[in-house]
């Protein structure tokens, strides 16, 4: 196959990029440098239970995991429950705790750890549906949504285990903050990851945030992508816009530039302390769409550097420092294979490169996002500034060479590529080649 080579030159000039909306409430401020790590308890040991993932806390501390996300905890129902086990998000009771995971004792041991070592946990909460054999059917059916013959109805007609809430009732509203309290109150968790959140009324998370923040500051991340979400509700939103976009340009189906210009329209829509969740894979993306390697291949480790490094909140699922080659059974037992941990090193790296600069922080806390590809540049290509600091990217995500050259007087100096240790003295200028699906981060502090 004959390699084409492109080149362009790139001007750096740094520009500041303000949010067009304002929220009131942000987020705590010990997640300003962190990244998340998605936990399925059901498949990430042998038993499945909660015993045994305590005993990977320290290989994730020592991977620099800053904030745990479990996916939901609660019993599961068994009306219409989908495979032998059911959805996680087929929830019976919102106070309980699953039996198959362990005890509320053993929970709460497991968040006094985490916390022991400098980390933070958030679950996983299911406001919009509940099981049909949630004991609120029988004791509080006008918190339901029924259909013309007065039968509850399923909130997407493929969600067949599951049964939708009606928040036109305002009594449900006390009821569900009041089950989030609980945990925030019992277990000194820090925040929730919230399902579906976009087909709960926001004026509910209006009214429920506040309440939980006179507990303790809370983290609240949506499964959302409505700018909305941030206006004194939730810290963070999901970046699927970006995830697809880089997904069709590894196909060729798009400009690499294009994700740039997703990020440069993000930071207009959104409030400046908004964070967005970067990702390569995530339950849903795993068990339903295929692994990071299956939607990236060759171009996987380049996609990761580049969800850590743009604005926003890095996400790392289950399994994927261990190369996540298997697609995760959603509804039944089936364990991660973590026979080799091949991918930990870069993880460790990436987690290690945004903590520690700040131009790569989350939200406001961060640097200013200057692009630096244009539609003649086959390369992702970017700046990150907060003072002095400077963070240069270059991914490129093709299965071509790709080279390009950045110009400016800010860049003399000293260089460093984070990854190899290479060092240049220059004269404000870096020739950068990267080889198919390859990247570089060059760091001038």
């Amino acid at each position: 196959m004959r390699i084409v080579r492109r080149t362009c030159s790139l001007i750096l000039a740094f520009v500041l990029c303000n949010g067009a909306l304002s929220a009131q409430i942000s987020a705590p401020e010990w997640s300003k440098n962190l990244s998340i790590y998605e936990v399925n308890l059901r498949q990430y040991t042998p038993s499945g239970t909660i015993k045994e993932f305590m005993q990977q806390l320290p290989r994730l501390k020592e991977m620099g995991v800053g904030i745990l996300w479990l996916m939901p905890i609660n019993p599961i129902g068994e009306i219409n429950r989908k495979g032998s086990l059911g959805s996680y998000y087929a929830v019976k009771d919102y106070y309980g705790l699953n039996q198959e995971f362990g005890t509320k004792e053993d929970f709460a041991r497991l968040v006094k750890e985490v916390h022991k070592l400098g980390m933070y946990l958030i679950i996983d909460w299911v406001a919009n549906h509940t099981s049909w054999d949630n004991q609120l059917a029988k004791t509080n059916p006008d918190y339901y949504k029924k259909d013309s013959s007065g039968k509850f109805l399923p909130p997407v007609p493929d969600w067949k285990d599951v049964i939708a809430l009606n928040y036109e009732n305002k009594k449900l509203w006390d009821y569900m903050t009041d089950a989030m309290a609980y945990w925030v109150k019992t277990f000194d968790i820090d925040g929730f990851r919230c399902d579906v959140a976009g087909m709960v009324p926001t004026p509910f998370w209006q009214y429920a945030r506040p309440r939980l923040q006179k507990i303790k500051p809370v983290f609240m991340l949506a499964e959302s992508e409505e700018p909305k979400m941030h206006e004194n509700a939730f810290d963070m939103t999901y970046g699927w816009d970006v995830y697809h976009q880089a997904i069709s340009v590894v196909k060729g189906e798009a400009k690499p530039f294009t994700v740039l210009k997703i990020v440069e329209t993000e930071l207009q829509k959104y409030p400046k302390n908004a964070y967005r969740m970067r990702f390569t894979s995530n339950h849903d993306e795993n068990s339903w769409n295929g692994t990071a390697p299956e939607r990236f291949g060759k171009a996987a480790d380049a996609a990761g550097v580049l969800m850590a490094t743009l604005p926003g909140m890095y996400l790392v699922y289950s399994g994927q420092e261990s190369g996540e080659t298997k697609r995760l059974n959603f509804f039944d037992r089936d364990p991660i294979d973590w026979k080799s941990l091949t991918d930990a090193k870069l993880i460790k790296k990436l987690i290690e490169l945004k903590k520690t600069h700040k131009a790569l922080w989350n939200g406001e806390h961060g640097g200013e996002f200057v692009p630096l590809s244009d539609s003649t540049n086959g390369l992702i290509a970017y700046a990150r500034k907060s003072g002095k600091q400077t963070v240069l990217v270059f991914v490129n995500l093709t299965d071509k060479t790709q080279t390009a050259t950045v110009a400016s007087d800010k860049l003399n100096g000293m260089l460093k590529n984070y990854f190899s240790g290479e060092k240049k003295s220059n004269n404000g200028r870096l020739d950068v080649e990267l080889q198919p699906f390859a990247y570089q981060v060059w760091l001038k502090e």
